[in-house]
């Protein structure tokens, strides 16, 4: 099956390059596309170093849903792998094990969580793995969530909500050594805790969303 990678990126010139680094010496890996969700910075040109990457420029921020939903409509892979733009330590190993469950048809997705990475992000993600950005999964599992692109922040809870309404099994994958940086790192912790809490209200307007139109539809 061919394999096509998704990075969403906002503002993330600086850590796009080593996750597009391993990516393009993948051998399971067939297509690799970013897309850079409204970036202010140098994001596109450090994806452009790599010139067997597509890169999609938005020039307007959608989110993480419609970013990757514009990835999806220019890639072909029968199964599709989704990563963050800013993991730190990322292997070849962690690729293939994230790929191997969905390759193998032991799963309809698997779900990356970190270990031993860094505490604090090996402690949200055992909190909430459903939260978790990388994932490799079958192509039709994205194409028949509707409003997907509308989800903003809320992809990872749409997939989640997908599979459990429709008893699908999923695996959880822990990756070792694997990490990401902090918004807080990233933007300061005032800015940091303020775009956290952005975050995390736009996946909850998403909850609410999807909850009511569940019940709309039952009723």
């Amino acid at each position: 099956m061919k394999v096509s990678a998704i990075i969403p990126a906002y503002n993330e010139e600086k850590t796009v390059g080593n996750v597009l680094k391993v990516l393009t010496r993948s051998d399971l890996v067939n297509e690799i596309v970013v897309v850079s969700d409204g970036s202010e910075d140098d994001t596109v040109k450090s994806a452009q170093n790599y010139k067997e990457v597509l890169t999609i420029d938005l020039l307007h921020n959608r989110g993480k849903g419609g970013a990757v939903i514009a990835g999806l409509k220019r890639s072909s892979g029968e199964v599709i792998l989704i990563l963050d733009a800013d993991l730190i330590g990322l292997t070849a190993n962690h690729i293939q094990q994230l790929l191997k469950p969905v390759l193998e048809n032991e799963t309809i997705m698997a779900i990356g969580v970190f270990e031993k990475g860094r505490v604090a992000t090996d402690i949200a993600q055992k909190v909430a793995p459903f939260l978790s950005g990388q994932r490799a999964m079958k192509r039709e599992l994205l194409e028949n969530i509707s409003d997907l692109d509308l989800s903003r922040f809320g992809i990872e809870v749409a997939l989640h909500q997908y599979v459990d309404e429709h008893n699908m099994e999923t695996v959880e994958v822990q990756l070792a050594d694997l990490s990401h940086v902090m918004k807080e790192e990233k933007l300061g912790l005032l800015k940091g805790i303020w775009a956290r809490a952005v975050m995390y209200f736009e996946i909850f307007k998403y909850v609410l969303r999807i909850d009511s139109s569940s019940k709309s539809n039952k009723g």
